[in-house]
Protein backbone atom coordinates (compact mmCIF):
# COMPACT_ATOMS: atom_id res chain seq x y z
CA UNK A 1 0.00 0.00 0.00
CA UNK A 2 1.61 3.23 -1.15
CA UNK A 3 -0.99 5.84 -0.06
CA UNK A 4 -0.59 6.94 3.54
CA UNK A 5 -3.18 8.21 6.01
CA UNK A 6 -1.21 11.44 6.27
CA UNK A 7 -1.60 12.02 2.53
CA UNK A 8 -5.33 11.39 2.81
CA UNK A 9 -5.52 13.78 5.78
CA UNK A 10 -3.84 16.48 3.68
CA UNK A 11 -6.17 15.74 0.76
CA UNK A 12 -9.23 16.15 3.02
CA UNK A 13 -7.91 19.42 4.44
CA UNK A 14 -7.38 20.85 0.95
CA UNK A 15 -10.81 19.59 -0.16
CA UNK A 16 -12.43 21.45 2.73
CA UNK A 17 -10.53 24.72 2.33
CA UNK A 18 -9.90 24.77 -1.46
CA UNK A 19 -6.43 26.12 -0.60
CA UNK A 20 -3.07 24.50 0.10
CA UNK A 21 -2.14 27.55 2.19
CA UNK A 22 -5.21 27.32 4.46
CA UNK A 23 -4.97 23.53 4.62
CA UNK A 24 -1.34 23.79 5.65
CA UNK A 25 -2.24 26.13 8.52
CA UNK A 26 -4.72 23.60 9.94
CA UNK A 27 -2.36 20.61 9.80
CA UNK A 28 0.19 22.35 10.33
CA UNK A 29 2.39 22.13 7.25
CA UNK A 30 4.05 24.57 4.93
CA UNK A 31 2.23 25.48 1.74
CA UNK A 32 4.92 23.81 -0.34
CA UNK A 33 4.72 20.57 1.67
CA UNK A 34 0.94 20.54 1.32
CA UNK A 35 1.16 21.09 -2.45
CA UNK A 36 3.78 18.34 -2.72
CA UNK A 37 1.54 15.90 -0.84
CA UNK A 38 -1.36 16.62 -3.22
CA UNK A 39 0.93 16.11 -6.23
CA UNK A 40 2.15 12.82 -4.72
CA UNK A 41 -1.32 11.39 -4.13
CA UNK A 42 -2.47 12.44 -7.62
CA UNK A 43 0.63 10.74 -9.03
CA UNK A 44 0.01 7.56 -7.02
CA UNK A 45 -3.62 7.40 -8.18
CA UNK A 46 -2.65 8.47 -11.69
CA UNK A 47 -5.47 10.99 -11.82
CA UNK A 48 -6.18 14.65 -11.12
CA UNK A 49 -8.31 15.24 -8.01
CA UNK A 50 -8.74 19.01 -8.19
CA UNK A 51 -9.53 21.62 -10.81
CA UNK A 52 -7.19 24.59 -10.50
CA UNK A 53 -9.36 27.73 -10.57
CA UNK A 54 -7.03 30.68 -10.06
CA UNK A 55 -5.45 30.11 -6.64
CA UNK A 56 -8.28 27.79 -5.52
CA UNK A 57 -8.32 23.99 -5.76
CA UNK A 58 -11.85 22.74 -6.37
CA UNK A 59 -12.70 19.03 -6.13
CA UNK A 60 -13.47 17.45 -9.49
CA UNK A 61 -15.47 14.24 -9.96
CA UNK A 62 -12.44 12.08 -9.11
CA UNK A 63 -11.86 14.07 -5.92
CA UNK A 64 -15.51 13.81 -4.92
CA UNK A 65 -15.27 10.03 -5.40
CA UNK A 66 -12.17 9.82 -3.16
CA UNK A 67 -13.40 12.14 -0.37
CA UNK A 68 -15.88 9.84 1.45
CA UNK A 69 -13.45 6.91 1.28
CA UNK A 70 -10.61 9.05 2.59
CA UNK A 71 -12.76 10.31 5.45
CA UNK A 72 -13.90 6.78 6.33
CA UNK A 73 -10.28 5.56 6.51
CA UNK A 74 -9.13 8.53 8.60
CA UNK A 75 -12.06 8.35 11.01
CA UNK A 76 -11.69 4.58 11.28
CA UNK A 77 -8.03 4.98 12.21
CA UNK A 78 -8.87 7.67 14.77
CA UNK A 79 -11.58 5.51 16.31
CA UNK A 80 -9.19 2.54 16.47
CA UNK A 81 -6.56 4.60 18.27
CA UNK A 82 -9.11 6.00 20.70
CA UNK A 83 -10.48 2.56 21.55
CA UNK A 84 -7.05 1.51 22.74
CA UNK A 85 -6.09 4.83 24.31
CA UNK A 86 -9.31 5.22 26.35
CA UNK A 87 -8.27 2.61 28.90
CA UNK A 88 -4.94 4.37 29.42
CA UNK A 89 -5.96 8.02 29.31
CA UNK A 90 -9.72 8.09 29.84
CA UNK A 91 -10.06 10.28 26.74
CA UNK A 92 -12.75 9.61 24.15
CA UNK A 93 -13.64 11.10 20.79
CA UNK A 94 -15.62 14.20 19.93
CA UNK A 95 -19.08 13.93 18.43
CA UNK A 96 -20.06 16.57 15.89
CA UNK A 97 -23.82 16.90 15.77
CA UNK A 98 -26.16 19.26 13.97
CA UNK A 99 -29.80 20.01 14.68
CA UNK A 100 -32.52 22.24 13.33
CA UNK A 101 -33.61 24.85 15.81
CA UNK A 102 -36.62 23.19 17.46
CA UNK A 103 -34.73 19.94 18.03
CA UNK A 104 -31.50 21.69 19.01
CA UNK A 105 -33.16 24.00 21.53
CA UNK A 106 -35.85 21.78 23.06
CA UNK A 107 -35.01 18.08 22.53
CA UNK A 108 -31.31 17.46 21.97
CA UNK A 109 -29.96 18.85 25.29
CA UNK A 110 -31.93 16.31 27.34
CA UNK A 111 -30.87 13.48 25.03
CA UNK A 112 -27.21 14.44 25.36
CA UNK A 113 -27.46 14.56 29.14
CA UNK A 114 -29.27 11.23 29.30
CA UNK A 115 -26.76 9.52 27.01
CA UNK A 116 -23.86 10.86 29.04
CA UNK A 117 -25.34 9.57 32.31
CA UNK A 118 -26.19 6.21 30.77
CA UNK A 119 -22.76 5.59 29.26
CA UNK A 120 -20.42 7.29 31.70
CA UNK A 121 -22.26 7.94 34.95
CA UNK A 122 -20.23 10.37 37.05
CA UNK A 123 -17.03 9.76 35.07
CA UNK A 124 -15.39 13.00 33.93
CA UNK A 125 -13.77 11.45 30.85
CA UNK A 126 -16.69 11.76 28.44
CA UNK A 127 -16.81 12.62 24.73
CA UNK A 128 -16.64 16.29 23.93
CA UNK A 129 -19.58 17.30 21.77
CA UNK A 130 -20.02 20.09 19.28
CA UNK A 131 -23.60 20.89 18.39
CA UNK A 132 -24.37 23.20 15.47
CA UNK A 133 -27.90 24.62 15.34
CA UNK A 134 -29.29 25.92 12.04
CA UNK A 135 -32.29 25.40 9.81
CA UNK A 136 -32.89 21.99 8.27
CA UNK A 137 -31.43 22.77 4.84
CA UNK A 138 -28.14 23.99 6.34
CA UNK A 139 -27.87 20.95 8.60
CA UNK A 140 -28.42 18.64 5.62
CA UNK A 141 -25.74 20.49 3.67
CA UNK A 142 -23.29 20.15 6.57
CA UNK A 143 -23.93 16.38 6.79
CA UNK A 144 -23.40 16.08 3.02
CA UNK A 145 -20.07 17.93 3.34
CA UNK A 146 -18.92 15.75 6.28
CA UNK A 147 -18.80 18.81 8.54
CA UNK A 148 -20.97 17.05 11.14
CA UNK A 149 -21.41 13.36 11.96
CA UNK A 150 -25.21 13.25 12.21
CA UNK A 151 -28.06 15.68 11.70
CA UNK A 152 -31.45 15.97 13.38
CA UNK A 153 -33.97 17.79 11.21
CA UNK A 154 -37.63 18.80 11.27
CA UNK A 155 -38.36 19.02 7.57
CA UNK A 156 -37.89 16.88 4.50
CA UNK A 157 -34.38 16.29 3.20
CA UNK A 158 -33.72 17.18 -0.43
CA UNK A 159 -29.95 16.59 -0.44
CA UNK A 160 -28.66 13.50 -2.32
CA UNK A 161 -26.33 10.87 -0.79
CA UNK A 162 -27.94 11.12 2.64
CA UNK A 163 -29.78 8.42 4.58
CA UNK A 164 -32.98 9.77 6.12
CA UNK A 165 -34.14 7.73 9.12
CA UNK A 166 -37.60 8.40 10.62
CA UNK A 167 -37.34 9.39 14.26
CA UNK A 168 -40.04 10.85 16.54
CA UNK A 169 -43.42 12.44 15.88
CA UNK A 170 -44.16 16.08 16.65
CA UNK A 171 -47.46 17.95 16.91
CA UNK A 172 -47.88 21.40 15.39
CA UNK A 173 -50.18 23.77 17.26
CA UNK A 174 -51.94 26.96 16.13
CA UNK A 175 -51.31 29.43 18.97
CA UNK A 176 -52.08 33.04 19.84
CA UNK A 177 -51.86 35.43 22.75
CA UNK A 178 -54.90 35.15 25.06
CA UNK A 179 -55.37 38.92 24.52
CA UNK A 180 -55.45 38.63 20.71
CA UNK A 181 -58.85 39.36 19.12
CA UNK A 182 -58.87 35.97 17.43
CA UNK A 183 -58.70 34.26 20.84
CA UNK A 184 -62.19 35.56 21.67
CA UNK A 185 -63.86 34.05 18.60
CA UNK A 186 -64.38 30.54 19.94
CA UNK A 187 -63.91 28.06 17.09
CA UNK A 188 -61.80 29.74 14.39
CA UNK A 189 -62.97 29.09 10.83
CA UNK A 190 -60.86 28.93 7.66
CA UNK A 191 -61.76 32.47 6.53
CA UNK A 192 -60.52 33.94 9.83
CA UNK A 193 -57.26 31.97 9.58
CA UNK A 194 -56.70 33.24 6.03
CA UNK A 195 -57.21 36.85 7.09
CA UNK A 196 -55.01 36.59 10.21
CA UNK A 197 -51.43 37.87 10.37
CA UNK A 198 -49.14 34.82 10.51
CA UNK A 199 -45.71 34.86 12.14
CA UNK A 200 -43.47 32.38 10.31
CA UNK A 201 -39.97 30.91 10.22
CA UNK A 202 -37.57 31.90 7.45
CA UNK A 203 -37.37 30.10 4.11
CA UNK A 204 -35.21 26.96 4.39
CA UNK A 205 -36.59 26.12 7.81
CA UNK A 206 -38.07 22.65 8.19
CA UNK A 207 -40.87 24.11 10.30
CA UNK A 208 -41.70 26.70 7.61
CA UNK A 209 -41.81 24.07 4.87
CA UNK A 210 -44.01 21.71 6.89
CA UNK A 211 -46.35 24.46 8.16
CA UNK A 212 -46.90 25.84 4.67
CA UNK A 213 -47.52 22.36 3.25
CA UNK A 214 -49.99 21.39 5.98
CA UNK A 215 -51.88 24.69 6.17
CA UNK A 216 -52.13 25.30 2.43
CA UNK A 217 -53.85 21.96 2.03
CA UNK A 218 -56.83 23.58 3.80
CA UNK A 219 -56.35 27.35 3.32
CA UNK A 220 -56.13 29.06 -0.05
CA UNK A 221 -53.37 31.38 1.15
CA UNK A 222 -51.46 32.56 4.21
CA UNK A 223 -51.15 36.24 5.12
CA UNK A 224 -47.54 36.27 6.34
CA UNK A 225 -46.97 39.35 8.46
CA UNK A 226 -43.45 38.69 9.79
CA UNK A 227 -40.62 36.16 9.42
CA UNK A 228 -38.22 35.18 12.20
CA UNK A 229 -35.06 33.09 12.40
CA UNK A 230 -36.15 30.95 15.33
CA UNK A 231 -39.07 29.59 17.32
CA UNK A 232 -38.19 31.63 20.42
CA UNK A 233 -38.60 34.91 18.55
CA UNK A 234 -41.91 33.77 17.04
CA UNK A 235 -43.12 32.63 20.45
CA UNK A 236 -42.39 35.97 22.05
CA UNK A 237 -43.85 37.96 19.17
CA UNK A 238 -47.01 35.84 19.25
CA UNK A 239 -47.37 36.26 23.01
CA UNK A 240 -47.17 40.03 22.44
CA UNK A 241 -50.17 39.85 20.11
CA UNK A 242 -48.34 40.56 16.84
CA UNK A 243 -50.07 37.68 15.08
CA UNK A 244 -50.77 33.97 15.27
CA UNK A 245 -48.34 31.15 14.59
CA UNK A 246 -48.03 27.42 14.06
CA UNK A 247 -45.26 25.94 16.20
CA UNK A 248 -44.08 22.66 17.64
CA UNK A 249 -45.63 21.59 20.93
CA UNK A 250 -42.06 21.17 22.18
CA UNK A 251 -41.36 24.85 21.50
CA UNK A 252 -44.47 26.35 23.11
CA UNK A 253 -44.96 24.00 26.09
CA UNK A 254 -43.59 26.52 28.61
CA UNK A 255 -45.71 29.44 27.31
CA UNK A 256 -48.84 27.26 27.31
CA UNK A 257 -48.17 26.31 30.92
CA UNK A 258 -47.77 29.94 32.03
CA UNK A 259 -50.76 31.14 29.99
CA UNK A 260 -48.73 33.44 27.74
CA UNK A 261 -50.07 31.51 24.74
CA UNK A 262 -53.24 29.53 24.11
CA UNK A 263 -54.05 26.86 21.54
CA UNK A 264 -56.66 28.07 19.06
CA UNK A 265 -59.65 25.84 18.44
CA UNK A 266 -59.77 25.68 14.63
CA UNK A 267 -61.46 23.67 11.91
CA UNK A 268 -58.09 22.26 10.91
CA UNK A 269 -57.35 18.58 11.54
CA UNK A 270 -54.58 17.61 13.95
CA UNK A 271 -51.26 18.64 12.40
CA UNK A 272 -48.31 16.30 12.89
CA UNK A 273 -44.91 15.79 11.34
CA UNK A 274 -41.99 13.39 11.65
CA UNK A 275 -38.54 14.40 12.81
CA UNK A 276 -35.66 12.65 11.04
CA UNK A 277 -32.04 11.73 11.66
CA UNK A 278 -29.78 12.11 8.64
CA UNK A 279 -26.41 10.48 7.95
CA UNK A 280 -24.13 10.50 4.94
CA UNK A 281 -24.48 7.19 3.12
CA UNK A 282 -20.71 6.70 3.26
CA UNK A 283 -20.15 8.06 6.77
CA UNK A 284 -18.10 5.87 9.10
CA UNK A 285 -20.08 5.31 12.32
CA UNK A 286 -17.82 5.32 15.36
CA UNK A 287 -18.78 3.43 18.50
CA UNK A 288 -19.64 6.68 20.29
CA UNK A 289 -21.84 7.86 17.43
CA UNK A 290 -23.65 4.51 17.22
CA UNK A 291 -24.21 4.56 20.98
CA UNK A 292 -25.70 8.04 20.85
CA UNK A 293 -27.94 7.21 17.88
CA UNK A 294 -29.22 4.11 19.65
CA UNK A 295 -29.88 6.20 22.77
CA UNK A 296 -31.92 8.59 20.62
CA UNK A 297 -33.82 5.72 18.99
CA UNK A 298 -36.91 5.53 21.17
CA UNK A 299 -38.47 3.00 18.81
CA UNK A 300 -37.72 -0.40 17.33
CA UNK A 301 -38.28 1.06 13.85
CA UNK A 302 -35.33 3.40 14.25
CA UNK A 303 -33.03 0.66 15.60
CA UNK A 304 -34.02 -1.57 12.68
CA UNK A 305 -33.33 1.24 10.21
CA UNK A 306 -29.90 1.83 11.73
CA UNK A 307 -29.05 -1.88 11.45
CA UNK A 308 -30.17 -1.92 7.82
CA UNK A 309 -28.04 1.16 7.19
CA UNK A 310 -24.96 -0.53 8.64
CA UNK A 311 -25.63 -3.68 6.61
CA UNK A 312 -25.82 -1.58 3.43
CA UNK A 313 -22.51 0.10 4.24
CA UNK A 314 -20.80 -3.30 4.77
CA UNK A 315 -22.22 -4.59 1.48
CA UNK A 316 -20.83 -1.57 -0.37
CA UNK A 317 -17.43 -1.69 1.35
Amino acid sequence: MRITLRQLQIFVAVARTSSTTEAGKSLPLSQSATSAAINDIESLLNTQLFDRVGKRLVLNDNGRLLLPNALALIEGAIDLEQQFSTARTGMVSQLRLGASTTIGNYILPALLAGCRREQFGECEAVPSMRVDIANSSKIAEAVANYEIDAGFIEGHCHVPNLEVIPWIQDELLIVASPTHAIARKGKVDFDTLQQAQWLMRESGSGTRETVEYELLRHLSHLNIGMEFGGAEAIKRATSEGLGISCLSRWAVADYLETGQLIILDTELPKLTRKFHIILHKQKYLSDNLKHFLNHCAGSEMFTSSLKQSEASRLALA
